[in-house]
């Protein structure tokens, strides 16, 4: 049985790419090999790792959603042996939601024999409440069939409001039972891992890319080796991954 992980989040920028760029490598490390895709219709950051050979689909019409090319996902979808990771843009947010639910497509996949994991993102700062809106819309709105993962990104700042964090908060108390894990991306010393692990997504490497680069420092590629085992150790421990 295959697993369809797609990362969806209302807001921009909150590290999308990087979540569907890390389940992937995550994969490939363990001998697997994950079909790819890039549906977002403004920034195909996704697509951006050659590496990972990810296909790029536009499902947006303007602002609805292309039915066609939609159709085209399901059946990439359908004859996947392997799992399938997909990155959705800020902007497609609320119609592919929509369709994905109005249109029964989580219970259409799980006939196939295929399990849609949902991969959501809450960071800290200004977008913090944001996110947690758009966590609580997804897990409000999606049916039981759908599996969630949250991912806790503290890059712009603490996950915390009110003096509460996120398994504090009533978005997360009340929506409890749909979350099968919670990934906490590591808080990185702005100055070392910080610089080290936002040049390496600025580039669109992976990991592997960035330990053979010879021209990295010997101090550089041993802090990005560190984030690889933080990440790489929490997904696998959970088991929808």
């Amino acid at each position: 049985m295959s697993k369809i992980h797609m990362v969806l989040q209302g807001k921009g920028g909150v590290g999308k790419s990087m979540i569907a760029a890390a389940i992937a490598q995550h994969k490939i490390s363990k001998g697997q090999s994950p079909l790819c895709i890039d549906t977002d219709p403004v920034n195909a950051t996704f697509e951006g790792y050659k590496a990972l050979k990810v296909r790029r689909l536009n499902i947006m019409d303007g602002d609805e959603i292309n039915t066609r090319n939609f159709d085209v996902l399901v059946e990439l979808i359908a004859t996947a042996e392997n799992d399938v990771i997909i990155d959705n843009g800020a902007s497609s947010f609320v119609p592919l939601s929509h369709y994905l639910i109005s249109n029964q497509v989580p219970a259409l996949l799980q006939d196939m024999g295929h399990t849609l994991v949902v991969h959501t993102v809450i960071t800290g700062g200004q977008a913090l409440l944001d996110t947690v809106s758009g966590f609580a819309q997804l897990a409000g709105q999606f049916p039981s069939e759908c599996l969630f993962v949250v991912w806790l990104n503290p890059y712009w700042g603490a996950i915390e409001h009110e003096g509460k964090g996120f398994e504090q908060m009533k978005a997360y108390t009340a929506n409890k039972g749909r979350v099968s894990a919670i990934i906490k991306i590591p808080v990185l010393k702005e100055e070392t891992y910080g610089r080290d692990f936002a040049e390496m997504l600025q580039e669109r490497m992976t990991f592997d890319e960035a330990l053979a680069m010879e021209s990295l420092t010997i101090m550089t590629r041993q802090r990005l080796k560190i984030v690889r085992t933080q990440l790489y150790g929490q997904m696998e421990n959970t088991a929808v991954l």
